[in-house]
């Protein structure tokens, strides 16, 4: 092998070693950030009144539908125990491979990932409990979703759903209209796919960092 040839050999392994490393360093500067994000929205999301409302018991089955980078889904681990499983399902690849790592990285062995699809979350069955957290405004039809979810959970399984209540059309903030839905609403779609109410809490979170309100809805699956 000639001096050129070596040389080339050489300089392509640097690259992709720095790119290697860069990719590294710029992934855990990510979860740094993550982690910043999550632990002020702690302070205003009620993570553990939330996780009550499911009613878990060691060894279940949850599913985080919409789970993002995993806020939720992580907490919930310890809440299934090591004989329990948590699904995090989204419809999105990069946030699900992010919280794929993350778990890895905290030792979460019953987290399973999950792709689903905008009109199917593709749960499995015997699922006894679902959470909807920030993602039930962005349904684009809520139907077939709620229909899935109805399958798959067992009877007495629980849904909780936690989303943003409008805000006055003279209080709103510009796009806020789309990150929203009311509870009015939300509890009729679910009334309509068979869910029997269990508990409604409007202004279940008074404020969060936008100053807005957020309400709870909880229903069981007869």
């Amino acid at each position: 092998m000639n001096y050129r040839v070596k040389l080339l050999v050489f300089v392509l392994g640097a690259l992709a070693v720095l790119f290697a490393l860069n990719a590294g360093y710029a992934a855990l500067q990510t979860f740094s950030r993550l982690n910043a994000v999550e632990a002020e929205r702690d302070q205003w999301q009620r993570p553990a009144d939330i996780i009550q409302a499911l009613n878990l018991k060691s060894g279940d089955v949850v599913v985080d539908v919409g789970c993002g980078s995993g806020y939720f889904t992580l907490k919930l681990s310890s809440e299934a125990g090591n004989d329990g499983r948590v699904i995090a399902e989204d419809i999105r690849r990069l946030p699900l491979v992010f919280l794929w790592f993350r778990a890895a990285r905290r030792r979460e062995h019953n987290v399973r990932v999950l792709l689903g699809d905008p009109a199917d979350p593709h749960l499995p069955s015997r699922v006894n409990a679902v959470l909807i957290s920030n993602t039930y405004h962005e349904f684009t039809d809520s139907r077939p979703i709620l229909i899935h979810i109805h399958q798959s959970l067992v009877s007495g399984g629980r849904l909780v759903v936690v989303d943003r209540e409008p805000r006055p059309v003279n209080a709103a903030r510009p796009g806020s209209s789309e990150h929203e839905i009311s509870a009015d609403r939300v509890e009729s779609e679910l009334r309509q796919a068979d869910f029997e109410m269990t508990r409604r809490q409007d202004r279940f979170i008074e404020r969060d960092s936008y100053g807005e309100s957020w309400w709870l809805i909880v229903v069981q699956k007869p």
